[in-house]
């Protein structure tokens, strides 16, 4: 700094008159939090749990034949990864898959079956094809007496898709 300017004083914030400090303003410890940008109409499974309500799955999930270290993104039927995975929706559901392995997908405005696909694929997205066993999803199952809060993943080893043109080109040459 040049020698000719005034030097800054230090304020303090008591002697200047501010009387609440930076930690007032923000909620005491147990106080509320800010809310969730949650969807009225969209649950927490532990809630539908509790009132018994009868869950059902979206039949549309079945007939995907989505393969799961592909990105949901390349689906033909985009309009259906809008849909809802389930109905009521819910805000968070935990996919099990038969040898152990879990995934949740998660969405505050309801887990749409993008949200679902997109969960399966981050757990798969590195595996080769060869690597996995039963790589088509076949779709999804909620057994109540099993466990309420999860839905079972089925997969199968082939797509029922029919063949693209491209495909019974190559088979022939």
């Amino acid at each position: 700094m040049a020698a000719g300017t005034s030097e800054l004083t230090k304020v303090d914030s008591a002697v200047s008159g501010i009387s609440s400090s930076p930690t007032e303003k923000k909620h005491p410890v147990g106080g509320h939090r800010r809310t969730s940008s949650s969807v009225t109409g969209v649950f927490n499974i532990n809630d539908l749990e509790k009132e018994g309500t009868e869950i059902k799955l979206a039949p549309e999930t079945q007939k995907l034949n989505w393969k799961l270290n592909t990105s949901p993104g390349t689906l033909d039927e985009k309009d259906v990864l809008k849909k809802y995975l389930c109905t009521p929706p819910v805000k968070k559901i935990d996919l099990h898959f038969p040898l152990g392995l879990e995934v949740t997908a998660r969405n505050l405005k309801g887990v749409t079956i993008k949200d679902a696909l997109d969960a399966i694929h981050k757990q798969f997205k590195k595996k080769a094809d060869d690597e996995l066993e039963d790589p088509i999803l076949a779709g999804f199952e909620w057994d109540r007496e099993e466990c309420y809060t999860r839905f079972i993943v089925h997969q199968k080893k082939e797509s029922s898709a029919p063949v693209s043109k491209k495909a019974k080109k190559k088979g022939e040459a």
